[in-house]
């Protein structure tokens, strides 16, 4: 038997939660210059978070969120530094087009390469992934030194994304590794500072999904 005043929940409609999730963000964010795409990953960025500074905090490059969504539609794939950010991206949405996530710090290739070299198995991860993949979304949202590689082989022409999503948390190198990729002359979603982490990179993904998915549906059709 409940207590009269135990508290009761506004609502339990999953639908419901989010869109009244995303009027409380929106009401609370304030004006804005971002475009309605951008603010839609803003949005969920901050509804993965409820952290309205890391939000206010983002970097979008102009051309990143055509690129995102073009990617996706045209089954690239999304390559992640860790298995947190592949297990949190909506699939679904994804194989509609053909895409999916794949992550490599855990391959045994990797790890013997990493231990021969005296390097991060997330540089390594990433320097197979340049030779494996041809373009694609690169989503960033553990490790700096995983970052700090990809923006090196950006620069020497070896990896050539289609989106950098460079939201890596922590104290060592966070910050400066997002720093060097907004000096980067191609698409890229980013933050300033040591916040960040895999839940950015995955609102950030799942949102340019849910854009491309939008894309091609008739107005007025229910998110999937």
């Amino acid at each position: 038997m409940s207590h009269p005043n135990d508290f009761q929940p506004i609502t339990i409609a999953p639908m419901e939660i989010e869109e009244r999730s995303f009027a409380i963000i929106a009401q609370e964010f304030g004006a804005h210059d971002f475009t309605p795409e951008q603010f839609t990953v803003i949005q969920r960025i901050i509804h993965a978070t409820a952290d309205f500074d890391l939000g206010r905090s983002v970097a979008i490059h102009p051309q990143a969120i055509a690129a995102g969504i073009q990617a996706i539609r045209a089954g690239r794939p999304i390559i992640a530094d860790v298995q947190m950010v592949q297990v949190g991206i909506s699939k679904p949405r994804l194989s509609r087009f053909g895409s999916d996530v794949f992550v490599h710090i855990s391959d045994s290739d990797v790890a013997e390469e990493a231990k021969a070299t005296g390097v991060t198995r997330a540089i390594m991860a990433m320097r197979k992934a340049a030779r494996t993949y041809k373009g694609g979304i690169y989503a960033i949202g553990n490790a700096p030194t995983a970052l700090l590689e990809l923006i090196s082989m950006v620069k020497s022409g070896i990896a050539k994304p289609d989106l950098i999503v460079g939201v890596p948390v922590g104290f060592v190198s966070a910050a400066e590794s997002k720093e060097e990729l907004l000096k980067l002359d191609i698409p890229y979603i980013t933050n300033r500072g040591r916040k960040g982490g895999s839940p950015v990179a995955v609102a950030t993904i799942n949102a340019l999904s849910l854009l491309a998915v939008q894309s091609d549906q008739p107005a007025g059709e229910a998110r999937v």
